[in-house]
C-alpha cells in the first residue's frame, strides 16, 4: 500500500513551494540583467526636499543636479535651483559623496536661455565648468556651490540644433578627466547630441522614455519603447545605457498606500525583461525627485533595476 504524508508534512511542503514563488518575483524579472542602479534628477522644485535628504533615503546610487540652464555666448549659469537655498548645496555635495553617492551636474534643461554655436563658446563653457563646479578654481569666477566640486557633467539638451558644438565641448572636458553623460530624447539618434556622443567619451546615456515623444513610456504602454531602446544600445555598445523613467508618468497617484508594486505590473513583466536583455543596460533614471518623492516610485523600482 503507498504511504500517506500527515497534514503536517503537506503543509511544510506547502509552504516551500510558496517561499520559493515569491522569492523568484523578489528577485526581478527571468534571465534579467540586474544592477540596482538608480539615478534620480534634483533641483527642479523646492518641495522636493535637500539634496542631503534625497542621498540619505538610499534609494540612488546617482543624484543629478539639474540644470546648468544659461551658457553660451558669454552668459553662464549661476545657481538657480527653483527655490533651494544654494548655501547648503556643497555640504550636501560632499555628503553625498561620503556616502559613495556619483553627483553630477546636468546642463542644458527644458529652456531656452543655452547654445554652443561655435568652437570658441565650447572652450568658454568648459572653463567655466571647470572653474565654477569642478576641479579648478579661477580667480574672479563664482563658485555657486562653494569649494564643493561635482563629479561628473551630464548633457540634457532639450533644445538646439544638430549644428550645435556639443562633441567639442566634451571632447575639452575629458582632457580634464571630467566624467561624462548624456540624458538624450528616446527617438534614437537624437541629433542635438548625436556628434558628442559618437565620440565614446560618454560612460553612461540615460534615455528618456518619457515627455511628448512617441516612444515615451505612459501607464504602462510599451509601444515603440523597446524599438527605440534596442537602437540605443546597438549604436553605443561600450556605452552603459538607462532606461529614463518618469514618475509622474508611471500611473502611481499621489500618495498611494499600500504596495505600489501592483500599478507598475507592465514595467515588471513587460518593459524591463526586455531591457535587461542589453550587455550593455545600466539601470535605471528617474525624473524627478519631487515626483517620487510624492509617488514612492523608486523605493519599488530599485529592486528591479
Amino acid at each position: 500500500m503507498a504511504s500517506r504524508r500527515c497534514p503536517r508534512q503537506v503543509d511544510v511542503a506547502l509552504l516551500a513551494v510558496a517561499f520559493v514563488v515569491v522569492a523568484c518575483l523578489a528577485a526581478g524579472p527571468a534571465l534579467a540583467k540586474q544592477t540596482n542602479q538608480v539615478t534620480v534628477f534634483w533641483g527642479q522644485n523646492k518641495d522636493e526636499g535637500s539634496l542631503q535628504e534625497a542621498c540619505d533615503t538610499r534609494l540612488y546610487t546617482t543624484v543629478i543636479i539639474s540644470f546648468y540652464s544659461v551658457f553660451g555666448q558669454g552668459r553662464y549659469w549661476r545657481g538657480d535651483l527653483s527655490g533651494h537655498q544654494l548655501s547648503g548645496v556643497g555640504a550636501d555635495i560632499k555628503h553625498c559623496q561620503s556616502r559613495g553617492i556619483l553627483v553630477l551636474l546636468s546642463i542644458g534643461g527644458g529652456g531656452h536661455d543655452y547654445s554652443l554655436p561655435s568652437s570658441q563658446s565650447a572652450a568658454d563653457v568648459a572653463d567655466n565648468l571647470w572653474n565654477a563646479h569642478l576641479g579648478g578654481a579661477h580667480l574672479g569666477v563664482y563658485r555657486p556651490f562653494g569649494d564643493a566640486a561635482v563629479d561628473g557633467i551630464d548633457f540634457y539638451i532639450h533644445n538646439g540644433g544638430a549644428t550645435d558644438q556639443y562633441d567639442e565641448l566634451a571632447g575639452r572636458l575629458a582632457q580634464k578627466g571630467v566624467r561624462l553623460t548624456a540624458s538624450p530624447r528616446c527617438g534614437c539618434p537624437d541629433l542635438r547630441v548625436d556628434r558628442a556622443l559618437q565620440t565614446g567619451l560618454f560612460e553612461r546615456i540615460h534615455v528618456r522614455f518619457y515627455g511628448d515623444d512617441k516612444c515615451s513610456f505612459k501607464n504602462g504602454s510599451t509601444w515603440g519603447v523597446v524599438e527605440e531602446w534596442n537602437k540605443w544600445t546597438a549604436r553605443y555598445p561600450k556605452t552603459e545605457v538607462y532606461l529614463g523613467l518618469a514618475a509622474a508618468e508611471s500611473g502611481v497617484p499621489d500618495g498611494a498606500q499600500g504596495t505600489i508594486a501592483v500599478y507598475l505590473k507592465y514595467l515588471y513583466y513587460l518593459l524591463l525583461p526586455e531591457v535587461q536583455k542589453a550587455r550593455n543596460y545600466g539601470g535605471v533614471m528617474v525624473w524627478d525627485r519631487y515626483e517620487d518623492k510624492k509617488t514612492g516610485y523608486s523605493g519599488v523600482v530599485k529592486g528591479w533595476a
